[in-house]
């Protein structure tokens, strides 16, 4: 094949059918019956039963078929097959009537006998059934050319037969009026017949093809039996139940076989086949065209017998001659009318074609069954920049790009061996060479053309070079043009499917820049950009040309690095280890940013192997485990995977559900930890603190359960909002009942400054909370904890003095801790502040601390505010606190969170007072009753403190 437009040879499909048995049965009846006439049938009454009953049962069966195809199926034709019924009993009913006469009563049949009429009815319904089959003409000038053909046509046979045999029965004397006009009328019907037999043979309807031939068949051969009965030679010597009989027998039998040729597809059918095909091949055409001048030459012939046998030019002869030759002008007339039209019209209509194919943008091409075009519209200049008489002659193969050329011939030769009716069109895009050599993305509809094809062709460059650019920008990070996660998992995919066992070494590595954040905090995001910019760039130009980078969001990236095949494990460990520790010192390298700013940044890179059967998911997961593993461990390192990670990650969630379990279920107790006034030992204040208790007793402290909460981070934010409500209301409730009762110690309650100000919790949340339990002014006091700079100081300062107007406290919590401490005290109302345990630590044997602490709170006593020690743990770091102007202490060495019974027992009970020895802390109290507290760092109150608030900007660190 030279080209993708070479034919091919197309299988069609066997029509469907009643197949072969029902014609081989046919067949051996007609062939039997045929046999039976010849031989004579034994005897004369069998012969005449046979003649006479045996049409009449034939022609019976023939009306019973036709009637029941015609009532049963619903088709155009079906008032055809009813006509057919009708005629074939009329044949019938009189072959019964002509078996009466003969068979049952033995006489002669008269002449004329209600047998000639049957006869005579037999003919007119089969003519109108043969109009309703014909190809019914569009214009008047289609009607009366078929009534001039069918005129030529009869009339021509009329000459004929008129000259061989009907003039002898019109002129034969002693006969009566009725026997003559019986004796011309059935011929003359019948030629009737045949006229219309012949011209519909080349104008019936395309549909149903098989069962319409079949049909004319059996009248064309009933018509010529007709003809010969009517001979007089044959009539004189005509006995029933001769060969003549086998005739009409077998005419009667296609008859009864014609409707079942073929399934009726009817005109629904043909529509979802396409347009149809010519009704007849190119022979027949021609025939078609023919068939008035054969009919002029056989009246020429009938009139010339006449003639040259020396016979007087029989009137009828001449008047029928005169009638087919004024028909014959008459139509060539019509003809000559109706062509010159049809060519005007096709003048228009080409001209519209050319127009359209001229004046379309796209590129219209015929080709060849060879490949060789044949037609290229104009439209080539402009769409391909050549003329389209250069590439007239050229072969198509040559114009296609090869890589495409392939697929291409493959698609062609498809649509080729479809059928017609199933695919009518087919679709191609491919590269096609352009006058300045250029390769132009181009679309092509094709259809099929006498063999060929014809290509309907359009420039789709633009809009390729469109789906290409979205595509990148749907598989890339727009800052840096690294893969994004969909392509790079992807690329994971496709390694480890393609993978084998010289590939062993893959590994994927998972990289986040540590320090990213302050970058943007102090630098600005324009600077963290670039830096990002700079380090996919030292990414991409470290690992290999097979190697694949991606830049998952923020400051997170990561590579996939395809083994080497090295079969040994160590070997395998220590060359991506390697790799990735040049990673490492790579991107930790300074950079240079917006305005000459050098900048430094980490990385912390996890690595995870594939395994066997691992899937692309599963090593990536690992991969993530393993970088927040390195992050965990001081950050700026590498880590490998180990199956322990996953295992603590498990853990890590189970523990995270029985929190999210506990908070609904109502798991969790409010302890309260006294705040004594270290001069007199009294309790002035309580301190809530929240406890979670599991299902086997044990009390959790903050410490521990904020930590689980803290390990899913994707909902600690809701966690953590609900505990804070949960705690506020709790505290208010309990104060509030401990009010009635008769202790009037204000409740301290710990709350983020991002808490505070959170959209969770509504503005009048807590001033509703004290409204509905009523407490006075100065019960509550809310400890403010947490320095994360993002917090605004102006919207939080708003929010703390509407809280005092209503009567609430505020207290600074962990000060002496935290950049922002200082700011805070500066623009915040407070008035209390909690020192930091880590100031309380050590300060009875530390003379620098003692001096920090000592500062820290001379500079409380100059704002007029009220100083709380957290965590005083024992009666030295009480001595010192209270020498250096302490007014308050909370910790292990008055008392440890007690619950409500304990902590009213307490309220009643005699100040405390401090020991002359100090109080060793135990493992385990117990508080409340029987219940053991689990501590870690025991004194709760800073436990709460210092949850460490992370940046969005930079990946958190996960607490082991």
């Amino acid at each position: 094949m030279s080209a993708p437009g070479a034919a091919l040879t197309r299988r069609t499909a066997p029509a469907g059918g009643p197949g072969v048995f029902p014609q081989l049965f046919l067949a051996v009846v007609c062939g039997g019956y045929a046999t039976g006439a010849v031989f004579g049938w034994g005897s004369a009454e069998l012969a005449a039963t046979m003649g006479d009953f045996g049409l009449s049962g034939a022609a019976g069966l023939a009306a019973a078929s036709c009637f029941w195809y015609g009532r049963t199926r619903s088709t155009r034709f079906r008032p055809a097959w009813l006509l057919f019924a009708a005629s074939s009993a009329m044949a019938g009913f009189g072959n019964f009537v002509w078996g009466w006469y003969e068979v049952v009563l033995g006489r002669h049949v008269p002449s004329p006998s209600p047998a000639d009429f049957c006869f005579l009815l037999f003919a007119p319904p089969a003519i109108i059934g043969l109009l309703v089959l014909a190809r019914r003409p569009v214009t008047r000038a289609g009607w009366v050319c078929l009534a001039l053909d069918s005129w030529l046509i009869g009339g021509s046979l009329l000459t004929l037969s008129w000259s061989l045999a009907l003039a002898h029965t019109a002129h034969f004397a002693g006969e009566t009026v009725a026997h003559a006009a019986l004796s011309l009328a059935y011929p003359l019907l019948d030629i009737v017949l045949v006229s219309m037999v012949l011209a519909l043979h080349f104008k019936r309807s395309s549909a149903n093809r098989s069962a319409i031939n079949t049909a004319i068949a059996a009248l064309a051969l009933t018509v010529l039996c007709d003809a010969l009965f009517t001979s007089p030679l044959l009539r004189e010597h005509y006995r029933s139940g001769q060969i003549l009989d086998a005739g009409w027998f077998a005419g009667y039998m296609l008859m009864a076989y014609a409707p079942w040729v073929a399934r009726e597809e009817g005109e629904e059918a043909v529509g979802k086949r396409g347009p149809a095909l010519p009704s007849t091949r190119p022979i027949a055409g021609s025939l078609a065209a023919l068939t008035p001048y054969l009919a002029a030459a056989v009246c020429t012939l009938g009139i010339l017998y006449n003639v040259l046998d020396g016979h007087h030019v029989d009137r009828v002869v001449l008047f029928t001659g005169c009638t087919v030759v004024l028909a014959l002008v008459v139509r060539q007339g019509i003809m000559l009318l109706d062509n010159i039209s049809l060519t005007q019209e096709l003048a228009q209509k080409e001209n519209h074609f050319r127009s359209l194919v001229q004046g379309s943008s796209d590129v219209i091409m015929i080709a060849a069954p060879t490949g060789i075009l044949r037609y290229v519209s104009p439209a080539a200049a402009g769409v391909y920049g050549r003329d389209a008489e250069e590439l007239v002659g050229s072969e198509l193969a040559t114009l296609i790009h090869p890589e495409d050329l392939g697929r291409v011939v493959h698609e062609v030769r498809r649509f080729l061996a479809a059928p017609p009716a199933e695919e009518p069109t087919t679709r191609i895009e491919c590269r096609f060479r352009s006058g300045s050599g250029d390769w132009l993305n181009v679309e092509s509809t094709v259809n099929r053309h006498h063999g060929g094809l014809i290509f309907n062709s359009r420039d789709v460059t633009e809009r390729v070079r469109l789906q290409a650019q979205l595509q990148h920008t749907a598989e890339h990070d727009p800052l840096t043009d690294l893969p994004n996660r969909a392509l790079f998992t992807r690329r994971v995919q496709q390694a480890l499917a393609g993978r084998r066992v010289t590939d062993a070494g893959t590994a994927v590595l998972f990289i986040d820049l540590d320090g990213f954040k302050a970058v943007n905090d102090t630098v600005g995001h324009q600077a963290g950009d670039e830096l990002l910019v700079q380090a996919a760039r030292r990414l991409q130009d470290s690992v290999r040309a097979g190697d694949s980078t991606a830049r998952f969001g923020g400051d997170e990236f990561a590579a996939l690095i395809i083994g080497d095949g090295t079969r040994d494990a160590a070997a395998r460990e220590y060359r991506i280890l390697e790799i990735a520790d040049r990673l490492r010192l790579t991107l930790s390298q300074p950079y240079l940013v917006e305005g000459g700013t050098e900048v430094r940044v980490a990385a912390s890179i996890g690595v995870a192997f594939a395994e066997p059967d691992i899937t692309p998911g599963t090593l990536m997961r690992n991969a993530d485990l393993a970088m927040y593993r390195a992050k965990q461990a001081g950050k700026g390192r590498v880590e490998l995977y180990a199956p322990q990670m996953q295992a603590d990650v498990v853990r890590r969630t189970e523990l995270a559900t029985r929190l999210r379990t506990a908070l609904h279920d109502g798991e969790f107790a409010l302890l309260h930890q006294p705040v004594v006034e270290l001069a007199s030992g009294r309790i002035t204040a309580v301190c809530a603190q929240a406890r979670w208790r599991s299902a086997q007793g044990i009390l959790f402290t903050p410490d521990e359960f904020l930590r689980v909460a803290e390990m899913d981070r994707g909902d600690e934010s809701a966690r953590t909002a609900e505990l804070g409500r949960w705690t506020l209301e709790k505290a208010v409730e309990q104060a509030d009942a401990r009010r009635r009762a008769g202790h009037t110690a204000p409740v301290y309650v710990r709350l983020s400054a991002a808490r505070l100000l959170d959209k969770s919790l509504p503005p009048k949340n807590i001033e509703a909370i004290v409204l509905r339990h009523g407490l006075p002014a100065g019960s509550l006091v809310l400890e403010l904890s947490g320095s994360d700079p993002r917090v605004p100081l102006d919207e939080l300062e708003r929010r703390l003095v509407s809280l005092r107007r209503f009567g609430v406290r505020i207290a600074l919590d962990g000060f002496g801790s935290g950049y922002a401490a200082m700011s805070a005290l500066r623009r915040l109302p407070i008035d209390v502040l909690k020192l930091d345990r880590s100031l309380v630590d050590g300060v009875a044997e530390s003379a620098r601390l003692h001096k920090i602490t000592a500062g820290l709170l001379r500079i409380a006593g100059d704002l007029g505010m009220q100083s709380v020690a957290d965590g005083v743990d024992e009666p030295e770091q009480a001595r010192a606190l209270l020498a250096m102007g302490c007014t308050h202490g909370q910790g292990m060495v008055f008392a440890g969170a007690l619950d409500e019974h304990r902590l009213r027992h307490a309220l009643d009970g005699p100040p405390y007072t401090l020991p002359s020895e100090p109080v060793e802390a135990g493992n385990e109290v117990l508080v409340g009753g029987a219940l053991p507290v689990r501590s870690g760092v025991v004194g709760g109150a800073g436990a709460l403190a210092h949850a460490p608030l992370r940046s969005n900007n930079e990946t958190p660190v996960p607490p082991t």
